[in-house]
């Protein structure tokens, strides 16, 4: 695993319910492609192969507008290392979670 991302979707769309569902469609699509992933209140992290990633990044924004959101923004972190691992999702957060 040479890469993690954090991404942070923002579609256009009124009301709370509706931006949760939007969201949501996001989340379950994150979780379909078998990665490891861990959802926060603001982010979801990914874990996995650098052009895998940011190919799923991309396919965030198209699910957020296939959803029904008129435009969407995003936030997006990137740790790369592309020789050797880098620091996995459960090494960050487990001790804040037992």
């Amino acid at each position: 695993m040479n890469a993690s991302v954090a991404i942070q979707v923002l579609p256009d769309v009124q009301g709370d319910e509706e931006l949760i569902r939007v969201v949501d469609e996001v989340i379950d699509y994150i979780k379909s492609t078998g990665l490891n992933c861990y959802v926060g209140p603001f982010e979801t992290a990914i874990e996995g192969d650098y052009d895998e990633l940011m190919d799923i990044v991309k396919e965030c924004q198209h699910i957020a507008i296939r959803a029904g959101a008129p435009s969407v923004a995003a936030y997006v972190k990137v740790t790369y290392k592309p020789e050797g691992d880098v620091l996995t999702i459960e090494k960050k957060v487990t001790k804040h979670h037992e």
